[in-house]
């Protein structure tokens, strides 16, 4: 590598590398991306051809990381979601990774952080009941013998959720 990339790690190249209009385009495209490139082109001053260059180019350098539907948990027979937080035994990194691959196998886990403060890990699980709910504990978390406790917080109603970036449309 050579000038000022070198001294910056690649996240922080590709972020730079995104200029105003990639902004304005990405506010746009992540809360509808079913919106026509057309439609965003004409609310930015571009042509089609060029949103969609540029949005591929956000995809291929991975500033798009997915792109997925937004379900209706409770239509579809999930009305409970669970905050867990996961207090582990060991912390060395091998036992970290083992439960970061343990809670990607895991349906049920919409969510898994791993957090600093009380709890090393923070999960959202969602579940047809509690009954759903406890058989999940009992084989995926209960089971795990470097989990030394875990404390529940049944959600009363969902107020906001979302994975958008606060991108203004400006």
């Amino acid at each position: 590598m050579s000038g000022d990339n070198a001294k910056y790690p690649q996240s922080e190249r590709e972020t730079a590398a995104i200029d105003a209009l990639d902004r304005r385009i990405l506010a746009r495209w992540q809360n509808d991306t079913r919106r026509a490139a057309e439609r965003i082109g004409e609310e930015i001053g571009l042509s089609a051809a060029a949103v969609q260059r540029r949005l591929k180019r956000l995809r291929a350098n991975g500033v798009i990381e997915h792109e997925t539907a937004t379900l209706n948990a409770h239509a579809l027979g999930y009305p409970v979601t669970c905050l867990v937080g996961v207090d582990l035994l060991q912390e060395r990194n091998e036992h970290i990774k083992a439960f970061k691959q343990s809670m990607l196998k895991l349906p049920e886990v919409q969510q898994c952080y791993y957090v600093t403060g009380e709890y090393d890990f923070i999960l959202v699980v969602v579940c047809r009941d509690l009954s759903e709910y406890e058989h999940f504990t009992q084989q995926s978390i209960m089971s795990d013998d470097n989990v030394r406790s875990f404390t529940t917080w049944v959600t009363l109603d969902k107020v906001k959720t979302s994975v958008r970036l606060p991108l203004t449309m400006d």
